[in-house]
């Protein structure tokens, strides 16, 4: 498979401090792959990154063979925040409907999505109104009315009940299956068996990438959590 994002060699500065180094990932096309590692690790940055919205210190970051924050991307990349990025003052429905507009989708696209991320019985409730699983569902269901070839999200399922968490890692792979390029963010461990591929992120060092069954092979593991363990161990070591 080719890669729909590239990153070499990204260097990122923070507060005078590098919190991204030299860090290499491909994300290959048409997978979901998973973001995974300890809070404060460097995902976000890295996500923003890649959607064109971080300032960056050295390295390259290309996305569908095109510099990261290329207009002709806006319309191909969709972007899921950790803080919710709505409109409190407007309901659920106008909201999408304002985003709707901005992409140039139709109106079948709010009603589609409103399915998609199970807001229908919301959708005349105002944002202010919505509890923290419900606005963050709102702020996916931005992301993905226009379908983007890639969908970039950060931290989707904190804070959702297990069984919507379930439905949305299963529209995920839908996505995927069509073509789309999907990349999830998550500090959950558990979540990394529902990817296609692993980028496993620590202290702003890639330690390891591959499918969950390669790495379990790798460290010589049965579970994630632990593989994830013996990398940090071992990256202690040659350090």
């Amino acid at each position: 498979m080719s890669a729909a994002v590239e990153v070499r060699g990204l260097r990122v500065e923070r507060g005078g401090r590098e919190v991204l180094h030299a860090v290499d990932v491909d994300v290959e096309a048409g997978r979901v792959t998973g973001l995974l590692g300890p809070s404060g690790g460097g995902k976000t940055t890295l996500m923003r990154s890649i959607v064109g919205a971080q300032v960056v210190a050295g390295g390259t970051v290309r996305v569908l063979g095109l510099a990261a924050g290329d207009p002709f991307l806006r319309a191909r990349v969709g972007y899921q925040t950790q803080a919710a990025s709505v409109y409190a003052d407007l309901t659920v429905r106008e909201n999408l409907h304002y985003f709707a507009g901005l992409l140039g989708v139709g109106g079948a696209a709010v009603s589609d999505t409103l399915a998609l991320v199970d807001l229908q019985q919301h959708e005349r409730q105002l944002a202010a109104t919505l509890s923290g699983g419900e606005l963050a569902r709102l702020s996916l269901a931005a992301a993905l009315l226009h379908r983007p070839d890639v969908l970039v999200l950060d931290e989707p399922t904190v804070g959702l009940d297990p069984l919507l968490r379930r439905d949305l890692w299963s529209s995920f792979h839908r996505l995927a299956d069509a073509g789309a390029t999907v990349l999830v963010s998550s500090h959950v461990m558990d979540e990394a068996d529902r990817c296609d591929a692993l980028v496993l992120l620590r202290d702003g060092h890639v330690l390891a990438t591959g499918t969950p069954e390669a790495l379990r092979r790798r460290t010589g593991t049965s579970g994630l959590d632990d593989a994830f363990l013996v990398l940090v161990d071992g990256a202690g070591e040659e350090a």
